[in-house]
């Protein structure tokens, strides 16, 4: 153990404790499952930032010329993925995928402070305890305001940026009020109380993805309620919903100047295809793809479409 390296967080231990327990079960599609995610775990690292515990997964050639750091969206975890991972990873590139404070198998933050600027700060403690260099970046829905935060202060450590699913919202008083206040219930109060996943995999059916999506993608992403604080869950919202926030993205597209893609679901009805065009105009170096029949979870609806968006994004660029 490197003198960076952490001891597992409990939400770890207990979650390769459940896989163990499947995997020694009579029921070999959940045996499959467990010992896939099992492998997975074999990559795991956890690292101290900021005085909470993250949990990490790094994988991929050590001396890759390319490094991507993958940041997960808003309720998420690392595992949203586990696709693209395995893709890069096969192209030779490195892969960085970490749970922000809060969400996944890092510790919950004690002083419940899960503020982008928080989330961003962790962002660069990470970078400079691993000792990454110049690295590329791929995030969805709440990844990339995270992303540009952190690039507006480090803009000469970040070859390139790929967003999935984020754009320019319109707000009122009206949306801000009721949104806020409707996300959050229906997260915390709803979905994060359930414990069969067929209810939540019927919500996101419906409104959030454009394709069937396999069922251990369905149960990764169940996993990702009860692992996510209610506290980041209720103050994310509050951030994304506020008019300081959604009228500061286009400051905070224009304040980088590195190359950003930005991909859209064009069935997405939470973040759409619209309103991330608009990001491709503020961006000093932006360009825009959208991709038919994708709603808004586009890592398990289409994640081979995703591993070669962030492919060519990443080679695009050339070696340094």
């Amino acid at each position: 153990m490197s003198h960076h390296e952490s001891s597992p967080t409990q939400k770890f231990i207990r979650y390769r404790q459940e896989l163990l327990e499947l995997q020694a079960s009579h029921d070999n599609a959940a045996v499959k499952r467990a010992s896939y995610e099992l492998s997975l775990m074999e990559n795991s690292c956890f690292i101290e930032l900021n005085g909470i515990v993250h949990h990490y997964h790094d994988s991929g050639p050590k001396d890759a010329v390319h490094t991507v750091v993958l940041i997960h969206g808003w309720d998420c975890w690392w595992m949203w993925w586990h696709h693209v991972i395995r893709y890069l990873n096969d192209e030779g590139i490195r892969t960085i995928a970490y749970d922000m404070r809060g969400h996944g198998w890092s510790d919950n933050d004690p002083k419940n402070h899960y503020h982008i600027d928080f989330f961003a700060h962790d962002l660069n403690e990470l970078v400079i305890k691993l000792g990454l260099g110049q690295f590329h970046i791929a995030a969805f829905s709440f990844g990339p305001f995270v992303a540009l935060d952190y690039a507006r202060a480090h803009p000469d450590l970040i070859r390139s940026m790929t967003f999935f699913n984020f754009g320019y919202l319109p707000n009122s008083h009206f949306t801000q009020a009721v949104a806020t206040g409707t996300i959050t219930f229906v997260f915390n109060n709803l979905l994060r109380k359930l414990t069969w996943w067929l209810p939540a995999y019927i919500f996101a059916r419906l409104v959030l993805a454009k394709n069937t999506v396999m069922l251990h993608d369905i149960l990764i992403g169940f996993k990702s309620l009860g692992l996510c604080a209610p506290e980041a869950i209720d103050q994310t919202t509050r951030q994304i919903t506020s008019f300081e926030i959604t009228e500061s993205v286009p400051d905070m597209v224009r304040a980088v100047d590195m190359p950003i893609l930005f991909v859209a679901g064009e069935g997405d009805a939470i973040m759409t295809s619209e309103n991330t065009k608009k990001l491709e105009k503020f961006a000093r170096n932006g360009r825009y793809v959208s991709i038919p029949e994708c709603g808004h979870l586009i890592t398990v609806e289409l994640p081979e479409t995703t591993s070669e968006l962030i492919l060519d994004q990443v080679t695009a660029c050339g070696e340094v």
